[in-house]
C-alpha cells in the first residue's frame, strides 16, 4: 500500500501511523511536511521502528494549493496513492476563528485537491462530532445539514464546512469518520495537549490538596460528554479505512453510552483520590426561564465578569460551559455493524480513566513548568515582614533574605531586628530594620513613611505580628481591656499599615498581602474569644477589599495557621504535651503562599470545621462545649500569675492578672492535670489550639 497523511506528526495522525507502519507488507507512507520539520518526522520514524524507506517526507503547506508540493513531485505520486489520510486539523474550542478557517476549512480543500491532482484512489477525512453544532436530540451518521446553532463556536462551523467540502467532493472516493472528544490512550494514558475534560483536571487536583477524600462535593451534572481514547480511534480508522465496501459511509467514532460531565468528574476524582460530588446540580433546571430572558441575563457584562472570574479561579476556559448544556447525543450504528468481530470498541471511561490522571499529572499539568522557587517568587522584592524578632516572623525573613528579597524587619525590639538581619547578611541577603509599636497607629504611619521614602515602597506585606489571649469568658467580664488591646495589635495596626501601603501597590500594579490568621477562626475554638475576634476582623477586611483592588493585581492570601510551638503558646502548659507545627514549618507556609498566591491557605481539618459549622452549626457548639470541659484554663488565666502574651513579635507581660476563678462550670482539672481523653483529643484534633 502506498499512503499520503496530512497530520502525520499530531496526536491522532502518530497513532494512526504507528498502525500503518505495522501492517504486514512492504509500504510507503507518505508524510506533509513543512519545511525545517524533517527532523521531526525522522525522530517519529525511528520512534516507530519504521525500516527505512518506509515513511518518506514530502515538502508542503496546509494553507496552500495543493498542500504545496511542487509539480515534479505531484507527477511522481501521480497514480500511486491508494490512500489519502486527512487529519491535519485544528482540534480546539479555544483556537481563533481565523486559526480554524485556515486550518479546518482552507487545509481540507488543499488536501482535496491534493488528492484530485494524484489520482487517489480514496480520500479518508477525520472530520468530529461538532459538525452537528449544537442539534437537540440524535445526530446519526447519515445526518448532516440537520446541524443547529453552527455560529455558537467557530469550531462548529469550520467542522461542518470541512466535512461539506469533502461530501461534495467527486474526483476520488471519500470515507469520513467524526472521533468524538479524543482523550489519552487508554493503556498508557499518553496524550499531548490539554483539552476537552482535561480542563476539569486542575479543579480536581486543587479540590484533593484542599479536603479529604471522603468530603462530599456539590457540583453540576451536566449533558453526556462524549470521549473516546486515542487507541481506539487510530485502531478503528486503520480497520474502516482498509476494509472494502465503505466508500461514502460516515462512521461515528464515539462512546455509545457516554458520562454526564458530573458522573465524568467524579470517575476522574476517583482517580485521582479526590472528593467525589455528591450532590450534582442539572443546569437543565433552568430551563423554566426563557431562553431569550437568559440569553439577555448571561451577556450583561457585570455577569459575564462575575462567570469569567469564577472560570479564571478553577482554571477553566470559557469554552468548558458547552460541555455543560450540550444538548447533542451521537448513534453510531455503521460505525458498531462495520467494526462486528473485530474487538475494536471505546472501552469504558472507569477502566483507564486513572491512565489519563496520571499521565496528565506527570506530563501535562501546567503547574509542572513554572517557576515555583521561592527565588523565582520574590528576587528583588520589597518583602516587609511583621513580628519579624523572633518565630513564624524570624523564620520566614531567614527564608525570604536567603531567596534574595529584599527584606523590611518589622517589631518593636530594634537589637532583636538587628540580630535577624545579620543573620540574613551571613545567608548572603539583605535585610532592613523598622522597629515600631504595631499597637500604635501613630508609630505605624511613622515607620510606614519613613519605608516609603527609604525604599519605594513594600511589593509583599506580611502582617504577622500578633497577640493571643487564651480565657475563658467567665473569667473575663471585667476584663474588656483584653479585647481592646487585642484588637489594636491584631486589627487595627494590620489595616493602618495596609491602608499605608496599599496605594504604592495599586500604583505600581503588584502587590501581595499575606495576613497571618488562625485556624480558631475557622473551628470557634473556646477561650479564645478575643483572639479569634481580632483576626476574623482582619480576615473579613481582607475578603472586602480584595474584590476592589484585584484589578491592579493586588493579591490577599489568608494563611489559616495552626498550633506553632512559639513563645506565644508558651504560657498555657497543657500544649506541652499537644503535636505542633515548628516555627520553621510555619515559615515554610508563608513562603510557600508568596510562591502561589493562593486566597487561602488551610489545613484540611480548618476547612472541615468551617463547612461543619455552616451546615449545622448547633452540633459543633455541643462538640466544642465537650471539648471546653476537657482542657482547663491556664494558671495565668487564673490570675495566680501574670499572663505572658506575643505581641510584634516579641514576649510582652500583661500586668493584670486575672481574679481568681471561684465558679464552678464542669469541675475543670488545672493545667498541670490534662487527662488521657484530653491529650487523645488534642491529637486527633492535631494542630487546633484548645
Amino acid at each position: 500500500m502506498r499512503y499520503f497523511i496530512t497530520g502525520a506528526t499530531g496526536f491522532i495522525g502518530r497513532n494512526l501511523l504507528e498502525r500503518l507502519v505495522a501492517r504486514e507488507g512492504d509500504h510507503t507512507i507518505h508524510v506533509l511536511t513543512r519545511d525545517g520539520s524533517e527532523d521531526k518526522v525522522a525522530a517519529l520514524a525511528d520512534r516507530l521502528g519504521a525500516p527505512d524507506g518506509t515513511i518518506v517526507p514530502v515538502s508542503g503547506d496546509l494553507v496552500k494549493g495543493r498542500l504545496g508540493v511542487d509539480d515534479a513531485t505531484l507527477a511522481r505520486l501521480a497514480g500511486g496513492i491508494d490512500h489519502v489520510f486527512h487529519l491535519a486539523a485544528v482540534y480546539d474550542l479555544t483556537a481563533s476563528a481565523h486559526d480554524q478557517h485556515s486550518a479546518n476549512i482552507e487545509g481540507t480543500r488543499h488536501a482535496l485537491e491534493f488528492a484530485e491532482a494524484v489520482d487517489a484512489g480514496c480520500f479518508h477525512h477525520v472530520s468530529s462530532i461538532a459538525v452537528a453544532g449544537r442539534f437537540d436530540g440524535v445526530f446519526r451518521e447519515d445526518m448532516f445539514s440537520e446541524a443547529t446553532d453552527l455560529d455558537s463556536n467557530p469550531y462548529f462551523r469550520t467542522k461542518h464546512e470541512s466535512e461539506k467540502l469533502v461530501r461534495e467532493f467527486t474526483a476520488t472516493p471519500t470515507r469520513i469518520y467524526r472521533p468524538a472528544i479524543v482523550v489519552g490512550d487508554s493503556r498508557t494514558g499518553e496524550i499531548d495537549k490539554i483539552d476537552g475534560p482535561y480542563y476539569f483536571f486542575k479543579l480536581i487536583q486543587r479540590i484533593r490538596r484542599t479536603m479529604p477524600q471522603w468530603m462530599p462535593m456539590v457540583g453540576v451534572e451536566g449533558s453526556p460528554i462524549n470521549m473516546v481514547p486515542v487507541d481506539y480511534v487510530a485502531d478503528a480508522l486503520d480497520h474502516l479505512a482498509h476494509a472494502e465496501g465503505h466508500d461514502g459511509k460516515v462512521f461515528a467514532l464515539v462512546d455509545p453510552d457516554p458520562p454526564t460531565v458530573g458522573q465524568a468528574m467524579n470517575v476522574f476524582a476517583d482517580a485521582a483520590h479526590a472528593p467525589k460530588f455528591s450532590l450534582r446540580f442539572d443546569p437543565k433546571m433552568a430551563a423554566f426561564i426563557p431562553k431569550s430572558a437568559r440569553s439577555a441575563l448571561t451577556s450583561m457584562p457585570p455577569v459575564k465578569r462575575v462567570v469569567d472570574n469564577a472560570l479564571d479561579g478553577a482554571h477553566l476556559p470559557r469554552e468548558v460551559l458547552t460541555y455543560l448544556r450540550y444538548p447533542t447525543s451521537f448513534d453510531d450504528r455503521t460505525t458498531r455493524e462495520a467494526l462486528a468481530g473485530t474487538g475494536i470498541a471505546p472501552p469504558p471511561l472507569e477502566d483507564y480513566a486513572w491512565r489519563l490522571w496520571d499521565y496528565w499529572e506527570r506530563h501535562l499539568d501546567p503547574d509542572l513548568f513554572k517557576d515555583y522557587s521561592l527565588a523565582g517568587a520574590i528576587e528583588g522584592k520589597r518583602v516587609m515582614i511583621t513580628g519579624a524578632s523572633a518565630g513564624i516572623g524570624r523564620e520566614a525573613a531567614l527564608r525570604v533574605g536567603e531567596a534574595g528579597g529584599i527584606v523590611l524587619l518589622v517589631a518593636r525590639t530594634a537589637s532583636k531586628l538587628e540580630e535577624v538581619a545579620a543573620e540574613i547578611a551571613e545567608l548572603g541577603g539583605t535585610a532592613h530594620v523598622h522597629a515600631a509599636d504595631l499597637s500604635s497607629v501613630d508609630d505605624i504611619d511613622r515607620m510606614a513613611a519613613e519605608v516609603i521614602e527609604v525604599h519605594g515602597g513594600v511589593d509583599i506585606l506580611v502582617n504577622n505580628a500578633g497577640r493571643s489571649i487564651r480565657r475563658s469568658v467567665k473569667l473575663s467580664y471585667d476584663r474588656f481591656h483584653d479585647y481592646e488591646r487585642t484588637m489594636e495589635l491584631n486589627y487595627f495596626g494590620p489595616v493602618k499599615l495596609i491602608l499605608a501601603l496599599l496605594p504604592g501597590m495599586r500604583e505600581r500594579r503588584f502587590g501581595h498581602i499575606i495576613n497571618i490568621s488562625s485556624i480558631g477562626v475557622q473551628t470557634n475554638t473556646p477561650r479564645f474569644s478575643a483572639y479569634i475576634a481580632s483576626k476574623s476582623a482582619l480576615d473579613s477586611f481582607s475578603r472586602a477589599v480584595a474584590s476592589e483592588v484585584i484589578g491592579s493585581n493586588v493579591h490577599f492570601t489568608t494563611i489559616h495557621m495552626p498550633l506553632v510551638r512559639t513563645a506565644m503558646i508558651a504560657p498555657t502548659r497543657i500544649y506541652d504535651a499537644f503535636p505542633t507545627k515548628s516555627p520553621e514549618e510555619a515559615g515554610q507556609m508563608i513562603c510557600d503562599a508568596m510562591i502561589r498566591r493562593p486566597k487561602r491557605v488551610a489545613t484540611r481539618l480548618g476547612t472541615f470545621g468551617q463547612l461543619a459549622y455552616a451546615v449545622s452549626p448547633k452540633t459543633v457548639d455541643v462538640l466544642l462545649h465537650q471539648a471546653y470541659k476537657l482542657f482547663p484554663d491556664s494558671t495565668a488565666a487564673k490570675g495566680k500569675q501574670p499572663e505572658v502574651a506575643a505581641g510584634s513579635g516579641d514576649a510582652a507581660a500583661d500586668p493584670t492578672p486575672a481574679a481568681p476563678d471561684t465558679s464552678d462550670d464542669g469541675g475543670e482539672a488545672s493545667d498541670a492535670e490534662v487527662s488521657n481523653e484530653a491529650l487523645a483529643f488534642a491529637h486527633i484534633m492535631r494542630g487546633v489550639h484548645w
